[in-house]
């Protein structure tokens, strides 16, 4: 069984919305979620990085605030360089999530910044799989998948309201099938290694 981290960072509780139903996505894919909250920029992080070492693959989540991660994103991933100089996360697979008010508020940028992490580590992004909705702005509801229309990752959109409201049904939805397409590549990713083990022992 294939184990996915996912660790976000979240201001108001919209985030962790999001990286709940990337973890239902993972389970009902029949594959096992670690959920690891960054807290604040002044914890400990290191077991938050051992758990992302032992697992297949990593969702990473955070708020995009000011067109970017948000700062206690950024200090979790400058605590990761210990990491970088071992090459403990080489070809793992990395996907991401992000949150914001306004439909862009430069989430791509923030997804951008996601993928750049990964791709330091050695990792392998995988990106949504979801084309974005062939309908008109008005007829983009709550309920769409992939509303935002975003490639890279997922990007939602929360309003100023409770995390019980917000972000709608369909960014939760979306959050999920991230969950269940990171799952289904995890397997097939680590399945494909298996031979390439027994070969070059």
């Amino acid at each position: 069984m294939s184990k996915v981290a996912i660790v976000y960072h979240s201001g108001y509780g919209h985030t962790a919305v999001l990286a709940e139903k990337v973890a239902e996505g993972v389970r009902d894919a029949g594959q096992t979620p670690v959920l690891l909250k960054i807290e604040s920029a002044a914890q400990d992080f290191a077991p938050l990085i051992e758990q992302i070492s032992q697992a297949d693959a990593v969702v990473f989540g955070t708020p995009t605030y000011m067109g970017d991660v948000s700062g206690v994103f950024k200090v979790f991933a400058d605590a990761t360089a210990g990491v970088f100089f071992t090459g403990a996360w080489k070809d793992k697979l990395a996907a991401g999530f992000t949150n914001s008010h306004s439909f862009s508020g430069d989430k791509a940028h923030a997804l951008a910044s996601l993928t750049i992490l990964a791709a330091q580590h050695g990792m392998n992004w995988v990106n949504l799989g979801l084309a974005p909705p062939g309908v008109t702005a008005a007829e983009r509801g709550p309920e769409t998948l992939n509303r935002v229309g975003s490639f890279i990752g997922l990007a939602a959109q929360s309003d100023n309201a409770s995390p019980e409201i917000t972000p709608p049904a369909g960014d939760r939805e979306t959050a999920r099938l991230l969950g269940v397409r990171v799952a289904e590549a995890a397997v097939r990713w680590t399945r494909g290694a298996q031979p390439a083990l027994s070969e070059a022992a």
